[in-house]
């Protein structure tokens, strides 16, 4: 607008048809038509800057507002609603017929065997859904689509105008336990989850009905306390008949921080207690009691570059489970208590669009007790894994994985060697995931 009636005063020694007074009048009028633009402008930066306000994603530990979008791999939420599909599909080998898979549980941890068709696999696609519903809460879904139906894996609220550093989630949602049970399977560094989580939490992770309380104290480095109140449905550490209502409890922290331009240190303990009922112990039992799953994660990231990047990740759990078994064909019960560790280390180096990846799981560590009316049980060889990982990301929205598995996981002494070959797509908008 300066420049404009810079330009006019320049034209009026070369004007002859307006008087001084005409050139004055047009003058006013510019300048009075300029405030008005500018007061327009101002009111428009206000009501921009109040709906980054309301904005306030989940995903990521630094709860960081945001209004740009993103991919299938990284990204932010927009204020109006956000709509993704990813679709997680498979090709899957063994060494062992399906029938022996679905057998294949981990003696003395869980009956649960692998549940995967040998050939070609539709693990799901998922519908992710994520918008502000007010200046005070934002709505979370997450709807997982398989050849058997839709569920509703996760539904969620979470505030967004609660004091500093305080938030609630409540609904249906992923436990903040441990590193890897928040994350969503295309989200994983590899096609499966390590052998500690399917010993003692299961293949599905802890997703619970119940409610989240959260908060971010003021601090030189970031500190993440939590706590949570969960159904207790979880059918290998809890049980949904284990108890009426609420039956579960869990807290956690999670603290941060930097150490040069390009390193990240990211650990802290979990733990998750309550009642349990549960047929996983033993096939033909039924054990009721209660169980403690102690957690401790670590994770190291160096990120020179965008294109380079190497992290390091680990996580060490303890199982404590006191109660009784009922052998269900006998109708005997027996008192059983069982303490029993286990953990994974996994290394993901980056080059451009490739990344290579190795894992190793293993159980029974430093703690292996499984006492049976104070009997001491054996099971066999300590159970473990070898596994390794190459990828190759098209785009952000694109991700091919070929993976081998070297499981003695059994006990049993045979090997199963696994083979993945996976191919994650997604459409849409995506919140950002988790550091």
């Amino acid at each position: 607008m300066r420049i404009f009636l810079c330009l006019l005063f320049l034209l009026i020694p070369f004007s002859k048809s307006f008087g001084s007074d005409d050139i004055e009048q047009r003058v006013k009028t510019l300048e009075d038509f300029s405030k008005t633009q500018q007061k327009t402008i101002e009111e428009q930066q206000g009501v921009i800057d109040e709906l980054k306000k309301s904005q306030r994603p989940d995903e990521g530990y630094g709860r960081q507002k945001t209004t740009a979008a993103g991919g299938l791999f990284g990204g932010s939420a927009l204020s109006n609603p956000n709509i993704s599909l990813v679709v997680n599909s498979f090709f899957y080998s063994s060494n062992i017929s399906g029938a022996e898979l679905l057998n294949r549980g981990i003696p003395g941890f869980t009956t649960a065997g692998i549940d995967r068709q040998k050939g070609f696999n539709l693990d799901s696609a998922e519908l992710f859904i994520f918008a502000p519903v007010d200046p005070y809460f934002n709505l979370y879904a997450n709807i997982p689509v398989t050849e058997n139906g839709a569920t509703v894996e996760e539904a969620y609220f979470i505030t967004s105008s609660l004091p500093e550093g305080l938030q609630i989630k409540g609904g249906k949602f992923k436990s903040g336990f441990g590193r890897i049970n928040s994350q969503h399977p295309h989200a994983w560094d590899f096609a499966d989850l390590p052998i500690v989580y399917r010993a003692f939490i299961g293949g599905e992770g802890v997703t619970e009905k119940g409610i989240q309380l959260t908060y971010l104290p003021q601090l030189p480095v970031y500190m993440q306390l939590g706590v949570e109140a969960l159904q207790g449905e979880n059918e290998a550490l809890f049980g949904p008949d284990a108890k009426s209502g609420p039956h579960a409890y869990g807290v956690f922290a999670k603290a941060s921080f930097d150490f040069g331009d390009d390193s990240t240190i990211l650990f802290g303990p979990s733990v998750l207690t309550g009642n349990t009922k549960t047929n996983s112990v033993a096939k033909g039992t039924e054990f009721t009691g209660t169980s403690t799953l102690y957690d401790i994660e670590f994770t190291y990231k160096w990120k020179p570059s965008k294109v380079r990047s190497f992290i390091l990740q680990s996580e060490y759990m303890l199982r404590d489970q006191k109660g009784d078994l009922l052998n269900t064909a006998l109708s005997a019960v027996a008192p059983l208590k069982r303490s029993q560790d286990g953990a994974y280390i996994q290394g993901i180096y980056q080059i451009e669009r490739w990344r290579i990846g190795a894992r190793y799981d293993l159980l029974e560590i430093f703690k292996n007790q499984y006492l049976l009316s104070g009997s001491e049980q054996a099971f066999g060889e300590k159970p473990w894994r070898a596994t390794g990982d190459l990828e190759f990301n098209l785009t952000e929205f694109s991700r091919i994985r070929l993976q081998y598995n070297y499981d003695r996981s059994a006990s049993d002494g045979r090997t199963n060697n696994e083979v993945f070959v996976q191919l994650i797509l997604g459409i849409g908008a995506h919140a950002a995931h988790p550091f």
